[in-house]
């Protein structure tokens, strides 16, 4: 997303008659607002969101038995990709 943005200012700033000093006043703050540590958090947080939302995976969780007597399954997914 943010590289989107960032391509478009540079159309932008390229476009216009500004030049080069508009040039690097976007991307000076381009720099200072993606190096922050709080935007890098946020941005990973983003990303790590999408992936999961993306992901064709299921989610795994690790499945122990409770007693001898007890059968753990496995999702239908899972059991149909291991035949």
């Amino acid at each position: 997303m943010i590289g989107y943005v960032a391509v478009a200012a540079i159309g932008y700033v390229l476009g216009t008659k500004a030049g080069r000093q508009r040039y690097e006043q976007l991307a000076g703050t381009y720099r200072a607002v993606t190096g922050s540590p709080a935007a890098k958090a946020v941005i990973d947080a983003g990303r790590r969101k999408i992936a999961d939302r993306v992901s064709p995976d299921p989610s795994m969780v690790e499945l122990t038995p409770i007693d001898p007597g007890t059968d753990v399954l496995e999702p239908e997914q899972m059991a149909k990709k291991a035949r």
